[in-house]
């Protein structure tokens, strides 16, 4: 028997097609000697979904799948019929896997309990945010939050288990379904993303230790809603525009998100007479992505307060978002700070 020594082919009919996200995941956990691999597989469930998710999202103009479900979910929304699909993928992939024991789902009222009192982790997920946006093929999302739960293991699962602050998250992330589908995920060691490779059905890490620019020039807010906001936002809008800064708005909140972290800019999404608490939600929105922002350098409050310090107090609280570039972030607060001095004058 002849053998020889394996030798890496340079050649350029050998190119390197990149790093898994099942390769990645599996090196972070061993990058870790407490590692026990729930964690690895319940984001590998989450990759799959995504999956499945990005497949439906990408036929619905020729499925009859795209527009109005025909209810309206907890906060009074609409629901797409993509919303629906979503859920159930990342619900019944998350059930599948046995590492959660419940999930938190802006689709569902309450909290759905999977009967699994072994599952050492609690996830919130908003399956779909910016719906809506399918029909005019505009880009779309989903974001997570994971936590580890704080009761014992194999009790059934308590208040407590879902009503964790942001600084509590043991990972977090966002997909993006574009004209590329990303993947961005932390587990509080920086940030990584991964694009999707449909003909090899393979994510694959594209974006390493991301990043965000510490300033920007854009700023991304829904200027319809201007005669709303408070007097110190306004202020700060009109410097932006003094400075010529680039108004940039998707009314997707992962795309408006993604492109400033990686360009640099700030996302708002405020106060407003009509809503004085804001629109997004804190457990599966807000937290996940400020989780990210911080990793990635960048800032994240809700006008007055770091997001991951915010104590929930209902399911699905709402919640004001400054989120992006440090220096912008600050600065928006320093005009919201003023304002609220001279109030108190």
């Amino acid at each position: 028997m002849k053998i020889k020594p394996y030798i890496h082919n340079e050649s350029s009919l050998a190119y390197s097609v990149g790093e898994t996200l099942d390769r990645f995941i599996k090196k972070k956990q061993d990058d870790f000697s407490y590692a026990s691999g729930e964690l690895s597989q319940l984001l590998r469930d989450i990759a799959l979904a995504t999956k499945i998710v990005n497949r439906e999202t990408n036929r619905a103009g020729l499925s009859n799948i795209g527009g109005a479900f025909g209810q309206t979910n907890v906060q009074g929304e609409e629901q797409q019929k993509l919303d629906v699909i979503a859920n159930i993928r990342f619900t019944r992939a998350l059930t599948k896997g046995g590492e959660v024991c419940a999930i938190v789902s802006e689709e569902d009222d309450e909290v759905i309990d999977l009967q699994n009192s072994s599952g050492k982790y609690v996830v919130a997920i908003d399956p779909l945010d910016g719906s809506s946006n399918i029909d005019v093929n505009i880009s779309i999302g989903t974001i997570f939050s994971i936590y580890r739960r704080v009761t014992p293991i194999g009790s059934p699962i308590q208040l407590e288990d879902i009503m964790q602050p942001g600084n509590k998250q043991v990972a977090a992330g966002y997909v993006l379904y574009g004209s590329s589908t990303m993947l961005v995920y932390t587990t509080g060691c920086g940030v990584n993303g991964f694009t999707y490779e449909q003909s090899l059905g393979e994510f694959f890490l594209s974006h390493p230790d991301l990043k965000g620019p510490e300033n920007g020039k854009v700023y991304s807010v829904n200027e319809g809603s201007y005669h709303h906001f408070r007097p110190g936002l306004k202020k700060y809008i009109e410097t932006c525009k003094d400075r010529e800064y680039s108004a940039r708005y998707i009314g997707s909140l992962v795309a408006d998100f993604h492109r400033n972290l990686l360009k640099g800019g700030i996302y708002i999404y405020p106060e407003t007479d009509k809503n004085p608490s804001g629109k997004l939600r804190l457990l599966y929105e807000a937290n996940a992505l400020a989780f990210i922002a911080e990793q990635a350098g960048s800032s994240a409050t809700d006008g007055e307060n770091r997001i991951l310090d915010i104590q929930p107090t209902s399911l699905h609280q709402r919640t004001p978002l400054y989120i992006g570039s440090k220096v912008m972030v600050d600065e928006a607060m320093s005009f919201l700070a003023k304002e609220k001095a001279t109030v108190k004058m």
